[in-house]
């Protein structure tokens, strides 16, 4: 997984390369990222999507795979722009916003943070906006797209797919807006995905074949569900998810 060590070698192959002929469209800017997501596979798509700088202007700086390693590659590198995912192993996008937060209030040198998430859910979009995300987008968009959501998010402004700037909107403007829940943060996507599968009955085997996993991980991933919530078997989790309208 990347590290600071693996980031500057990314930079380095972008300036290799030589200059550019042109600009390629950009009109001549530049943004440096940081792409944190636990998928490793979902890294190289972006990277493959965006990160052809002299094509789009975006030089990927580096990448990360948990919290500790995105603050450890965040504060090394200093990227413009970094494209965060909202669950994450070690406390979340939430809890890298948290320590981030000395390089986001750099008057000089501002670091600003893009959600890149597959969730659409309320909680995970108001949750990362209180913590200093200048915008949140989901992985349904185009490539052209997140290039001028980088850009945007770079020159300050704030960027939110369609229907999530409404969740946004609600929340500032009302005083019961959902808070963030810690509990459900300390749970990965996938885990998330199998806690709602068995909090509405589910059996192992369909759960196995709905998120094509084998009957081994689904326990695994139950497993790590009860452990982090702190509950003893699949009916506190029903219960405990039912009382969150997860189901």
């Amino acid at each position: 997984m990347s590290d600071p060590t693996e980031a500057n070698g990314t930079a380095g192959s972008a300036e290799a390369a030589g200059p550019a002929e042109s600009d390629g469209g950009t009109g001549g800017r530049r943004v440096r990222v940081v792409l944190v997501d636990d998928h490793r596979m979902f890294r190289t798509g972006v990277q493959a999507e965006i990160g052809q700088t002299e094509q789009t202007g975006v030089e990927v700086v580096g990448e990360a795979a948990d919290v500790d390693q995105a603050v450890t590659v965040i504060t090394a590198t200093r990227p413009e722009v970094v494209l965060l995912d909202v669950h994450l192993p070690g406390g979340g996008g939430v809890e890298v916003l948290r320590r981030c937060a000395p390089l986001m209030a750099d008057a000089e040198q501002p670091v600003r943070f893009l959600a890149l998430s597959v969730s659409d859910a309320a909680e995970d979009v108001i949750g990362v906006i209180r913590g200093g995300a200048r915008g949140y987008v989901t992985k349904t968009i185009t490539g052209t797209d997140l290039v001028d959501s980088v850009f945007r998010v770079q020159e300050g402004d704030a960027v939110f797919s369609p229907r999530l700037a409404g969740f946004v909107l609600d929340a500032f403007a009302s005083t019961d807006a959902p808070p963030v829940d810690e509990d459900l943060d300390r749970l990965t996507q996938r885990e998330r995905e199998v806690l709602r599968l068995i909090a509405r009955g589910y059996a192992y085997k369909e759960i196995a074949k709905q998120l094509f996993i084998s009957v081994k991980t689904v326990e695994s991933h139950v497993s790590a569900v009860l452990r982090k919530l702190q509950l003893s078997n699949r009916h506190e989790l029903t219960r405990w998810a039912t009382a969150r309208r997860l189901v």
